[in-house]
């Protein structure tokens, strides 16, 4: 997808504070931080949502838990505990239609949900 700004990011088309990398994944700050650590985690192929990404490949959802999983283990993020969001449609708050995952730590989280 040649507009998608999440596919740009990974190009290295657009600059981000990267902090994750691997063959398939990519890991960024967010531009609009939502907690002191907010950080987007991607799969190198587009899709829009997780359910379509299930339906191209479900082990994209696998690589990309397996990068948040490593970032939080070797960066202590684990220790002190961290939420995962995605939205599907714009109805949820999605803005960029590119699979993306929000981790956000390093500060108390207001609870969500029971």
């Amino acid at each position: 997808m040649t507009d998608c700004l999440f596919c740009k990011v990974y190009k290295k088309e657009i600059d981000a504070e990267i902090v994750y990398e691997d063959g398939n994944v990519i890991g960024f700050k967010d531009i609009n931080p939502q907690a002191k650590t907010h950080l987007l985690f991607i799969h190198k192929t587009h899709s829009e949502n997780i359910n379509q990404m299930v339906r191209i490949s479900s082990s994209q959802l696998n690589q990309v838990f397996s990068g948040i999983e490593k970032y939080t283990n070797e960066n202590g993020i684990e220790d002190n505990g961290f939420r995962l969001v995605t939205n599907v449609g714009a109805s949820a708050g999605q803005s960029v239609f590119h699979t993306h995952i929000h981790l956000l730590s390093g500060e108390r989280l207001g609870r969500f949900g029971s």
